[in-house]
């Protein structure tokens, strides 16, 4: 009956199911044995897996040696790698494909939603940060430009909220000792900024001219760009941008004040209005001007730094100092400033999906998934790990804040039901299913069309994907990256269910469904089939 299953990595979930379905396990060995070819070996050995010392432990084991030399007819690893799929018989089931890299790295995902606008309507800045790799020349000037155009808007946005503040003070009737300051305001037109102590003397006004002038150029240029023009980079000439960059940092993260005349603040106010219409990510970015910097092929959050300061982004990616070839390790990604926080902690969320045909594609969406809390309290004064990246494996080595929401969970894990449920605490009941969820399908299956072409389709194979998905404060799900071969290896109560559950639900449809139209498919939803 063909009911031969291979196993590689420690899965006992797996292999518990399919036990119970009747099949039997042949170890793990060589490529050869699983494609039932003559091929060299590539793959390891099995690792050690569960002890056979009971009666039933014993007959598995027993069956196991009688299947040996017989060609396994569902095989599972935990490396896409493992076993060359070309060399695999149209009736294996395979849990991989080949050449996903094109969506399952920061550079791939990067480079292929750049043209998905080729494919369909949609547009990737509404859902991707924007995202440059700096191994390309080309790139990483447009990055330098998206830095310097970020860095007018932030000032521009500083300096208009902070002098709305202060022009709303002065509405109120001033103290006796107050009113010859406030007249002396009223009187000049002149709003100094709110500044920390230190921050000395205010800087002078041709800084927000200059922002003024850039914005004023960058809107320009995105209303008459055509097809073949980049509306990201502005010609901006006599600006100084060492100078002007410097300022901007003694502003934004130094507390500096600033001279704003009323009719800079109304045309500030304007400008930022208009490209607010144009910019999708505007309303994200925040005033800090972070960057994400990230090795172009690694996971877990191995590697990655945050930074507010183009010069310290091109030290770190080795562009002053190292050959081109290190450069392009590294991708840099618009850090989202305005996430959705709960009780003050950033979270992002594992969203799973199962992809069973490349052609035509199609895709299931589960639905259920897990949100992963920072140990600290989010800051964008602070840009440690703690505060910002969500991963498990970079949590775990941060101990608890003190003072902790004791709301927050110790395992940093929730599962998406209580954040709906917390949402409806807050007023917003109908997020979750009215745009969080819709906007993470829409996101997967756009990524997903930019790559299709990319990948070696296989009839029989499937696999299983983690995307990591941020919301803002609006509950619009931003797309962080795709993880090829997510864990199963529970790091908490919640994880632990969840994990076994979407093992049993794969198999639900790759072998039960796919046997029986009928059967059902878990938490698994088929959301898209060309």
């Amino acid at each position: 009956e063909k009911k031969i299953f291979t196993v590689q990595g420690p899965y006992p979930i797996i292999r518990s199911l399919m036990r119970a379905r009747g099949w039997v396990e042949r170890k793990f060995s060589s490529v050869g044995k699983v494609t039932g070819r003559r091929e060299q070996h590539r793959g390891s050995q099995e690792p050690a897996q569960e002890k056979e010392g009971d009666g039933a432990g014993a007959e598995r084991g027993e069956a196991s040696r009688l299947v040996k030399d017989q060609v396994p007819y569902f095989i599972w690893t935990n490396r896409c790698n493992a076993v060359d799929c070309r060399l695999l018989q149209q009736d294996q089931l395979m849990n991989h494909y080949a050449r996903v890299g094109s969506f399952t790295t920061k550079e791939g995902l990067c480079q292929n939603l750049r043209n998905v606008s080729w494919l369909d309507q949609a547009d990737p800045d509404t859902f991707f940060p924007r995202c440059y790799r700096l191994r390309a020349a080309e790139e990483r000037q447009a990055f330098i430009e998206d830095f310097r155009l970020t860095a007018a808007r932030s000032l521009l946005r500083v300096a208009v909220e902070r002098s709305g503040d202060v022009l709303a003070s002065m509405e109120e009737p001033p103290k006796p000792s107050e009113g010859p300051r406030l007249l002396w305001f009223q009187c000049h037109h002149i709003h100094p900024m709110l500044s920390s102590a230190g921050s000395g003397l205010p800087l002078p006004p041709h800084l927000v001219e200059e922002a003024l002038q850039v914005c004023g150029q960058h809107l320009d240029s995105l209303g008459h760009h055509d097809i073949d023009g980049d509306p990201s980079s502005p010609h901006t000439v006599g600006i100084n941008w060492d100078r002007f960059l410097q300022d901007y940092y003694r502003v934004v993260h130094e507390g500096a004040g600033l001279e704003l005349s009323r009719a800079q603040r109304e045309q500030g106010r304007i400008l930022l209005q208009l490209l607010a219409r144009q910019l999708p990510q505007q309303a994200m970015e925040g005033d800090h001007n972070v960057w994400i910097l990230k090795p172009g092929a690694k996971s877990r959050g191995r590697g990655i730094v945050c930074t507010a300061r183009l010069e310290e982004v091109l030290r770190l990616a080795g562009v002053c100092t190292a050959p081109s070839a290190r450069v392009g390790e590294w991708v840099v990604q618009k850090y989202v400033e305005r996430p959705l926080l709960i009780f003050g902690t950033k979270f992002d969320i594992r969203q799973w999906f199962l992809v069973t045909d490349w052609n035509p594609l199609t895709v299931w969406f589960y639905r259920e998934s897990y949100l992963r809390f920072c140990s600290q309290p989010f800051s964008l004064h602070h840009l440690d790990p703690a505060r910002h990246l969500c991963n498990v494996s970079i949590q775990k080595r941060y101990r608890m804040a003190q003072g902790r929401h004791p709301q927050l969970p110790a395992e940093q894990t929730w599962c998406c039901w209580q954040l709906q449920t917390y949402l409806a605490r807050v007023g917003r009941r109908d997020a979750w299913h009215q745009v969080m969820v819709p906007g993470m399908k829409a996101a997967l299956v756009t990524a997903l069309r930019s790559a299709q072409d990319l990948v070696e389709n296989r009839k029989g194979s499937f696999e299983l994907y983690g995307a990591d998905f941020i919301f803002g404060e609006d509950c619009q799900p931003w797309l962080l990256e795709i993880n090829v071969s997510p864990t199963m290896a529970p790091s908490s109560a919640v994880t632990r269910r969840l994990c076994a559950n979407v093992q049993r639900d794969i198999l639900r449809v790759v072998i039960d469904h796919r046997n029986n139209p009928a059967s059902p498919t878990g938490a698994f939803e088929l959301i898209y089939k060309e």
